[in-house]
This record gives C-alpha cells, structure tokens and sequence, in this order.
C-alpha cells in the first residue's frame, strides 16, 4: 500500500516536485507540462531521446533523465499516458535542430498520444522518430512481437538510445540502435502481490499467499498464468528457460541482464535470485556484462520481479558500458558539462474568460457534458471495478479528470456547439491523458469540426461516423475488439439510419440509445483484443468493457439534455450541473437546426 501522498489527484504533479527540488543538479521542469528535460536544455547538434509513460513506475520514467541517457520524460498520471499536448510541449523544449527519438512501452494510450504529438511536431518541420519497447515475452506469441508490451526491457532500449544520443550520433544512427537494442531484447516476469494507488484502500488485483502471477504487466494487470509459489531456484529457472527460448536469431553468448524489482521486493531477495539466474546462465555457456540488479522499472508498491537479457554486439556492448550520469542511474565517471542550447518555450495560455449562455447549441453541449461529468463522478467506482479485473483499475479516475476538464473548457469557449466540442475534446485529451483520453479527444474534436462547419442532426451523424474511422486508425481496433468501439459504433449505425428516415435529433439520439447499451453489455462475453489486457485472454470474459460502459452512460445524459431541450420544460442538468441553465431547442441551430 503507498502511505505518502497528500491529494491522490495531485500525486503525480507533487512527485515531480519533489524531484526536481532533489535533483536539480541533473534536471528541471519543462514549463507549462508534466516533464523533466536535463539541466541547461538541448545540446547543440545532439539527438534529443525523450521518453515517458505514466507515474508509478519510477525510476522509469523521469529518473532516467540526464547524461548519457534519456534527454526529457513526460509523465502522465500514475499507469497513465502523458497527452499529446504534454508530449508535444516536451519536444519542441528540447529541439536543438538534429530530432528527437522517442520511445516508451507499447501500450494504446502511449501509442495515441506520442503519435499525436510526433504528428504535430513533424508538421511543423521537426524530425522526430519513434521506437517502441516491446520486450514482455509473456504478452504475445513470438508471431505477433509487435504487439508485445513494453516493460523492463525499456531500460535496456532507452540506455542504447541515449548513449548513442551522448556521442553525437545522427538520429538515422540513433533510431537504428534503439531498434537493434529491442529487436535483442526480452523480458518475462512474475507477481506476488498486487499494487494499491494512492489513496485507496485495496489493491488492483490479489494473489493467492501459496500462489504467483506469471507474466505481470507493470500498470497493475495481474499475470497471464497463475502457478504456486516457487522457490528461488524454480523461479530462476522459469525465467532463464521462457528467456532462452526466445534467443534472438543470430545472436551471441554475451548479454546484458537487468534483474528488476516491481516496488516492494527487496534488495536481499533479488540477489537470492540473482545467484540462481547467474548460474543458470553459465550453465548455457552465456556471458554477462554489466548485470544491472534492483529497481528500474516499477509498478508502485507490486511485490514481484522481471529479468531481462539483451543479447549484445560489440556495437551494444560499447553503449551498454558507456558512462551515464542521472538521479536513478550513474555509470562510470560523470560527462563533461556541455553549453547548451536554449530553446524559445511558448508560453502556456491562459484560460479564456467566462462567456455567456446565449447560444442554444453551446448550452446544449454544455449541459451535456456537466450531467456526464456528474454521472461518471458519482458511479466511478463500478468503473473502477470494472477495469480492475483484466486492467489497472483507473478508468473511472481518468474519466472524471477528462470530463471535468472538457466541461470546463466548453463553459469558457465563445461560439457555437463547434467550438465548444473542439475545446472540449482538446482539454478531455490533455487532463486524461490514456486511451480514453486519445479517443474521446477524438471523438469530441470530431463532432466538433463538423458542427462548426454545417449545422443539423445530418452533421452530428456525420461527425460520428468522421470520429469512429479515426478511432479505429488511431486505436488499431475494431468492433469486436471489447472497447469502446462495441458500444459508439452500433449507436452511430443506429443515429445515422433514424436521422436518414428524417427523425429530428433529439428522437433518433433516443432511439440509437438501445444499440449503445446492447452493444455496452455485449462486451462482457468478449475478450479483450487490444490494450493491455488483450494478454489475459480467458480472464477478462464476464465483464463488460469499461469504455464501453462509461461512453453508454455519457450517451444517455446527452439524450437527456436534448430531450429536455425539445420540450423545453426541464432543466438540462438534471444531475447536479446548476450551471447549465435551463435549454429550449426551438433555435437550436449549432446542434439540429430543424
């Protein structure tokens, strides 16, 4: 259980407070987002390497920022990615004109937002590459490696990355290594016990005492395959085997190791373990070089461990002993300070001032997405429980963050039921940060963009069916997929075949509900095909998607709002959004102007 925090919504801003204030000989903040870079900034003419993922996993991610090794972190809240408009505010404040490599482990929400935010950068003319760590052997047959996860093996990846970076390498060379480094790379781990966030009382996941998780997840998701409690020499056998197994073609006898602590195995115990592993290895006639054991990938308070081999070259060899200097991880004599480059930093907008409620379809929008927020905040638990079976149990969380974010911005946009969207999906994106945050940012800004351009039930139709393409592309999913796809897509269907038989909005939003809610509860007799539970297979079946489960209930408060609005005889919150006012649709143009 964690037992320091002050408010769990703010661990993850305090955290890298703290840290910075102890660290500051080796990083500051990167103004206006959730990073670190290195002290000074970017170094003239070096590859910036930035990585990132959600808090909880220290020394991943900011720990690792300094000489030799990562040049910025962004840090999502805890198992959380960072959003685009982090990752995006990162790079341009350590773009010193030779790129930016970027990499983090393979999970959707990372995915999404990084791509997001290496689309943007490109745009406007950065070089920005990305490598994804998909070291976890455990996660997917060897068939389909790209779809494995990222765990421990990050480690190994960023430190090739970096060195490489540090000696003045292109960013060609740079992204060549970083893929070398994970194509040598594999990880297997195991699990104790379950980790327990901030603030709550009980963990994400329980293991039985006289049993273990094999192929634990580093977000909280329980292993693949439960077996009993091994001893030491059982378990280094088990791992060394699964590892072996999955030897790189053409690889050599030398390797890097990394025995790695989840958060609340001990020091002791891993050298138990690591003597075993040691021994093993030799046996197979394996050599090893600079083993690395203790903590460098965590899972907050997790009791269990992960071992990683990198087969080396002599090329990996040479950036694997290469000197590196950070707050969590040192190497060697620390590198020579080097001028750095300052780059201009765009100063983080101020909020818009209040505006007024005059337009009906801004109201309408408004109102919408307060009873949502008020609708997800009350019943966050079950979301909560829903996720914890075959996830990390955060969904609800992100979702009140995301929603109050994107209430608030619409209430403080000018405009229409347009710019209210676009606002919204904008900030639900930034504050959620996740997969949900990628797509409901999505689907937010999508309607948005078309109400803004045409009005009409036809037009709200028409930015959802805009806004499931996307998410489709984006999330690499697909109906069928146990995401909230199962739920938005059959509701679309159904919007788009009333709206074209000449329903007015509000009826054909009321008569679609029905496909949303039978599409929800479908999901509990899928299994999960994406994300990180995708690995659990079995496990997952029986309970319905969280996603999918929270799009539905946003749903059915929107048709509340425009029932209300047609008869103009309720009030459009409804659940507690005093500030939503009262909505006649009779001139509502920005949203069904009929």
């Amino acid at each position: 259980m964690t037992h320091v925090f002050n408010a769990p919504a703010d661990f993850k801003e305090q955290f890298l407070t703290g840290l910075t204030a102890a660290y500051g000989r080796y990083l500051e903040r990167v103004p206006g987002a959730s990073a670190v870079m290195r002290r000074g900034g970017p170094r003239p003419g070096r590859v910036s390497v930035v990585i990132g993922g959600g808090s909880g996993h220290y020394p991943a991610f900011a720990g690792l920022v300094g000489a030799g090794l990562a040049t910025a972190a962004v840090v999502g809240d805890i198992f959380t990615s960072p959003s685009a408009e982090q990752a995006y505010r990162t790079l341009r404040a350590v773009d010193s004109g030779a790129g930016a490599l970027i990499s983090y482990g393979n999970y959707g929400g990372d995915v999404m937002h990084f791509g997001l935010a290496e689309l943007r950068a490109r745009s406007e003319g950065m070089d920005v590459r990305t490598v994804l760590v998909t070291d976890d052997i455990a996660s997917a047959p060897p068939e389909r490696a790209a779809d494995r996860r990222g765990i421990a093996g990050d480690f190994t990846v960023f430190k090739a990355a970096g060195a490489a970076a540090e000696r003045g390498d292109t960013l060609d060379e740079v992204e060549r290594i970083a893929r070398k480094a994970n194509d040598r790379t594999r990880t297997l781990g195991v699990a104790f016990a379950g980790c327990t966030f901030p603030g709550r009382d009980e963990p994400l996941f329980t293991v039985d005492p006289a049993r273990m998780e094999i192929g634990l997840g580093i977000h909280g998701e329980p292993g693949v395959r439960t077996v009993d409690r091994l001893s030491a020499r059982e378990l280094a056998a088990a791992l060394v085997e699964g590892l072996l197994a999955e030897r790189p073609d053409g690889a050599g006898d030398e390797v890097a190791l990394v025995l790695n602590g989840l958060g609340a195995t001990k020091y002791e115990e891993l050298f138990v373990l690591y003597a075993d592993v040691v021994r093993l290895l030799a046996a197979e006639g394996l050599r090893l070089r600079g083993p690395e054991v203790g903590e460098l990938v965590t899972s907050l308070d997790m009791a269990g461990c992960s071992l990683t081999l990198t087969w080396l070259d002599g090329e990996l060899a040479e950036l694997w002993d290469a000197p590196a200097d950070t707050p969590a991880f040192r190497r060697g004599a620390p590198l020579p300070d080097v001028a750095p480059v300052v780059a201009e930093r765009a100063a983080v907008p101020e909020p818009a001032p209040a505006v007024d409620d005059a337009d009906p379809g801004a109201r309408i929008v408004r109102a919408a997405l307060a009873r949502a927020r008020d609708r997800v905040q009350r019943d966050e638990p079950e979301l909560a429980r829903l996720d914890a079976v075959a996830g990390d149990g955060d969904h609800g969380a992100g979702m009140v963050r995301g929603l109050r974010a994107a209430a608030d911005a619409a209430a403080r946009t000018c405009g229409g039921a347009g710019p209210a969207l676009v606002a919204a999906g904008a900030a639900f994106a930034d504050r959620a940060g996740g997969a949900s945050g990628a797509l409901w940012g999505v689907l937010l800004d999508r309607l948005g963009t078309e109400l803004a351009a045409r009005s009409g039930a036809a037009a709200v139709a028409a930015g959802l069916r805009s806004a499931v393409a996307e998410m489709m592309r984006l999330g690499r999913s697909a109906p069928g997929d146990k995401t909230l796809l199962d739920a938005l897509v059959p509701f679309a269907d159904a919007l788009e075949e009333r709206v074209a038989a000449g329903d007015r909005l509000a009826a054909a939003w009321a008569a679609a509900l029905p496909a949303a809610r039978a599409g929800a509860d479908g999901t509990a007799q899928m299994i999960t095909r994406r994300g990180r539970a995708a690995a659990l297979g079995e496990k997952g079946r029986g309970v319905p998607d969280p996603g999918a489960v929270s799009l539905t209930w946003c749903l059915e408060e929107a048709a509340a709002v425009l029932a209300a609005a047609e008869t103009g005889t309720e009030t459009a919150a409804g659940t507690g959004a005093a500030d939503a006012g009262r909505i006649p649709l009779v001139e509502a143009k920005g949203v069904d102007g009929e």
